[in-house]
């Protein structure tokens, strides 16, 4: 089993993510703390479980303390379901993306492996924090260095970011929203 720990800070400085991935012959298994210091003070707490390709096969966000949570699981062909059946407005989307986080672009990084100058247009299942609101979200990736620098597109805004990544696909800098500290 391969562990790497990460800790990463927004932009403002008020809000910090401290994650464990743990990579195995049988998948990828995330577990991180996000605290925020803001007027809202909160902290969100999440589990990712992915095969060994980085699909995402279930996942569960907590808003600790506040009795809030969501845990969905994925078949890994972008079918959804939690605890009441088939959420079918997901249909399609393979990654997720927890707003506050910047570990969950490393999924889409890690499972397209992009050549330089290659695109991938995905829908993701889109989680803003703390609210825990749930929705589809159509993006972009585009790789300008391979496990280096890779761009980032809102399909639904006009926002874009080169996003600096380690050899793990780790975010290392995401301009305006986060930064690696450790």
């Amino acid at each position: 089993m391969h562990t790497i720990k990460a800790r990463w800070q927004n932009w403002e400085g008020n809000a910090a993510e401290d994650m464990v991935l743990n990579e195995a012959k049988e998948g990828i298994f995330v577990e991180s703390t996000i605290t925020n210091i803001r007027k809202e003070n909160f902290t969100v707490g999440y589990t990712i479980t992915c095969d060994v390709s980085w699909k995402v096969k279930e996942f569960t966000v907590e808003l600790v303390g506040k009795g809030k949570k969501i845990q969905f699981e994925s078949d890994g062909l972008g079918h959804w379901s939690d605890d009441t059946g088939i959420i079918t407005k997901l249909n399609g989307a393979i990654d997720i993306d927890i707003s506050a986080s910047p570990f969950t672009n490393t999924l889409p990084i890690r499972r397209l492996k992009l050549s330089a100058g290659q695109s991938a247009e995905i829908s993701v299942v889109y989680i803003t924090v703390p609210e825990l609101d749930v929705s589809l979200d159509c993006q972009k990736y585009t790789c300008i260095i391979p496990n280096r620098l890779y761009r980032y597109e809102s399909l639904e805004s006009d926002f874009v970011r080169e996003i600096e990544v380690d050899e793990n696909g780790l975010v290392l800098l995401y301009p305006g929203l986060f930064k690696r500290i450790q």
